[in-house]
C-alpha cells in the first residue's frame, strides 16, 4: 500500500520553497501525494496564487479558508483557529499517514496543533531557527515539539532542535530547501524577465521585501516609511517590491508601497506574488535584496549578491558576510547603501559561500519520510542534554 504524505502550504513563498520536495513525493511509485492548500492561496488580496498550483499540475485535495479579512490580533487569531477546525476535518477525510509542515506561520501552527489532536505524525522543515523579531519564533518551536521529524538547514540549527529535547535520531541536516531550488530552476534571461516584469533594468536594481515586525507594536508604518524615505533619493535605480504577507499590519505596508509606486511608476513596481521562478531570477540580477525578509538571509547568498537586512525580524539567523544589519532609521538605512556600493563590500562578495547545503535538501527529506515506520507510534521521550551546573 502507498504511503500517504499529506504536504500543507499556505503561500507562493512556501510553496515554491516546497516544489522540489513534492516533486519527490509525486515521482515516486510508493508514495500518494496529497496537497492541503490554506492561507494566503486562497486570498484575492493576496493572488489567488492557489491558481498558479493548479498550472503547475499539482492536484488540491483540499482548500481551508480561514478568512483572511484582517491582520489585527483578533483577525489572526480567528484565522488560527479556523485552520485547526479546517485541518482536524481535512485530516479525518484524507487520512494521511504523515503530514509535511514547513516554517512557523500561524496557519502551519493550526495544521500542526491540528494533526497532533489527530494523531497524524508531522514531519517539520526549518525547524531550529531563529527569528527574536516575529511571533514566528514560538510557533516554530511549538512545532517541533509537536513533530516527529525535524529536517533542519544547517548543524546550528539541527543542534538547537536537540537542545529542545528531540531525539537526535530523528533530526537531520539536510540543507535548505530553498538551494535546491536555486540549483534545479530554469532561470528567466534578463530579456525574459524584463518582458514579464514589463520593466527595463536600470544601473542599480533593488528587491524590496519588508514584512512587520510582529513582537513590536506599531512600529510598521514608521519603519516602512523610513525605508522609503532612502529609496526615493536613490539615483538611477529599479525598485521592485514583493507584497507582504498576511501578518498582523501588513495591509499597511502594502498600502504604502501601492502609494509609493504610484508616486514613483517610471523607477519602481510592485508585485503581490511573483512565484519561485521569477522571484529568483529577479535575484540574479539585482544589486542587493532589501528589507526583513529570510531570502535575503538564505537564498541571496547563494547569487552572490548583498542583502541589507532591516531591524530586528530575522535577529537570530546566522549571518555571512554579504549580509548589512542596521537599524530600522533613516541615517543607518542610508549608511547600509553606502556600505552595499563599496567597493571592498562588492569585493567580498566573490568569496561568500552559501552555508545551507549542496542543493539536495529535497532527495534527502523524500527519502527518511518514506522509510519512516508511521506505526512506531507518537510518544516522545524528552531528550534531556546532559550538563554540569557550574555553581
Amino acid at each position: 500500500m502507498k504511503k500517504k504524505i499529506c504536504v500543507v502550504t499556505g503561500s507562493r513563498a512556501e510553496f515554491g520553497l516546497l516544489t522540489p520536495l513534492m516533486e519527490e513525493f509525486r515521482h515516486d511509485i510508493d508514495i500518494l501525494l496529497q496537497l492541503i492548500v490554506t492561507g494566503m492561496h486562497l486570498s484575492s488580496d493576496y493572488g489567488s496564487t492557489y491558481k498558479e498550483i493548479e498550472k503547475e499540475n499539482f492536484e488540491i485535495n483540499e482548500k481551508i479558508d480561514i478568512s483572511l479579512t484582517s491582520d489585527t490580533a483578533v483577525g489572526i487569531s480567528k484565522s488560527t483557529g479556523l485552520s485547526i477546525e479546517g485541518f482536524a476535518r481535512a485530516y479525518e477525510r484524507l487520512k494521511p499517514d504523515i503530514v509535511v509542515l514547513l516554517g512557523d506561520r500561524f496557519e502551519i501552527l493550526g495544521a500542526a496543533c491540528a494533526a497532533c489532536i489527530c494523531k497524524v505524525p508531522i514531519a517539520h522543515v526549518n525547524g531550529g531557527e531563529v527569528t527574536r523579531g516575529a511571533f514566528d519564533d514560538c510557533f516554530r518551536h511549538s512545532i517541533t515539539k509537536m513533530s516527529q521529524l525535524h529536517f533542519a538547514s544547517v548543524e546550528e540549527y539541527r543542534k538547537r532542535i536537540i537542545q529542545l529535547g528531540e531525539d537526535p535520531n530523528r533530526v537531520f541536516n539536510v540543507g535548505a530547501l530553498g538551494v535546491d531550488n536555486i540549483k534545479s530552476t530554469k532561470l528567466l534571461t534578463k530579456e525574459e524577465l524584463e518582458a514579464k516584469l514589463n520593466l527595463r533594468l536600470k544601473k542599480y536594481n533593488l528587491l524590496v521585501t519588508f514584512h512587520p515586525v510582529t513582537l513590536e507594536n506599531d512600529t510598521s508604518e514608521k519603519h516602512f516609511q523610513n525605508l522609503l524615505d532612502v529609496l526615493v533619493g536613490l539615483e538611477d535605480t529599479h525598485i521592485i517590491f514583493t507584497k507582504a504577507n498576511a501578518d498582523t499590519s501588513g495591509r499597511i505596508i502594502n498600502k504604502m508601497i501601492d502609494e509609493y509606486v504610484s508616486a514613483n511608476d517610471t523607477k519602481s513596481i510592485a508585485i503581490t506574488s511573483m512565484g519561485q521562478v521569477m522571484y529568483l531570477s529577479t535575484m540574479q540580477f539585482v544589486d542587493a535584496v532589501v528589507g526583513n525578509s529570510s531570502s535575503g538571509i538564505i537564498e541571496a547568498p547563494s547569487f552572490k549578491i548583498g542583502t541589507i537586512n532591516i531591524g530586528d525580524r530575522q535577529n537570530g539567523r546566522i549571518r555571512l558576510g554579504s549580509i548589512i544589519d542596521c537599524r530600522p532609521l533613516k541615517d543607518d538605512i542610508k549608511e547600509a547603501f553606502k556600505r552595499l556600493y563599496s567597493e571592498n563590500f562588492q569585493r567580498g562578495l566573490r568569496d561568500i559561500i552559501s552555508p545551507y547545503g549542496d542543493g539536495n535538501a529535497a532527495k534527502r527529506i523524500s527519502s527518511i519520510i518514506k522509510n519512516y515506520n508511521t506505526d512506531a507510534g507518537l510518544k516522545k521521550k524528552f531528550y534531556d542534554i546532559n550538563f554540569e551546573i557550574q555553581v
